[in-house]
């Protein structure tokens, strides 16, 4: 059997503070309501789908905003909010950020870009809480849906300034686009870092 290299780097020591498992429908409460829409200054998210995945405030919320509102209600109140995804938004979502367009009520530090390698999960909330983990930003993902249609997932929730420095600085450079000049997927990505067109 091979030997695996378990070395960690200085910049990459495991966290020091607490690390908070989350499972299945807890993204819902613990990624979602008690942390995401909680956000007062920032709020970093990378996904590989972006959908406009319904969030209810209750099991019996009939009328449950959208993610896509939440995230333009969070900018409107000065939160920057940048959502990285793989691919364009799913329909309705991609329906409501140009509404918000046309109507003039999409805020300008709501930023949506796109990179066809990006396949991670994460929540940086504040600078100074984060979810990593296996769900993307959908309903089924994020424990919107019902028990027997949301998907299983889990991930790792911390306020470990370590952890969510190295999360953050990562984000940053593919944000920034860092690897964009010697990408091999520039066949699917011509315009690297493109905004989806609304």
């Amino acid at each position: 059997m091979a030997a695996h290299d378990l070395t960690l780097t200085p910049d990459l020591c495991p966290p020091s503070g607490l690390v908070q498992l989350v499972f299945d429908q807890d993204h819902l409460t613990q990624v979602v309501r008690d942390a995401m829409l909680q956000a007062t200054s920032s709020l970093e998210i990378a996904t590989a789908d972006f959908k406009a995945m319904l969030v209810p405030s209750s099991t019996t919320d009939r009328r449950a905003p959208s993610v896509v509102e939440h995230l333009i209600r969070l900018a409107a109140r000065g939160v920057e909010v940048r959502v990285m995804h793989s691919g364009v938004p799913s329909g309705p979502a991609l329906a409501q950020l140009k509404a918000a367009l046309r109507r003039g009520t999409l805020p300008a530090n709501l930023t949506v870009r796109r990179c066809p390698r990006l396949h991670a999960k994460t929540v940086v909330v504040d600078a100074n809480w984060l979810y990593l983990g296996s769900a993307n930003l959908t309903g089924a993902g994020l424990g919107a849906k019902g028990p027997t249609r949301r998907n299983f997932e889990w991930g790792v929730a911390s306020e470990d300034p370590t952890l969510v420095d190295a999360v953050l600085g990562r984000f940053n450079d593919l944000w920034e686009g860092q690897h964009c000049a010697g990408c091999g997927r520039r066949d699917v990505c011509p315009v690297p870092l493109e905004e989806p067109r609304l």
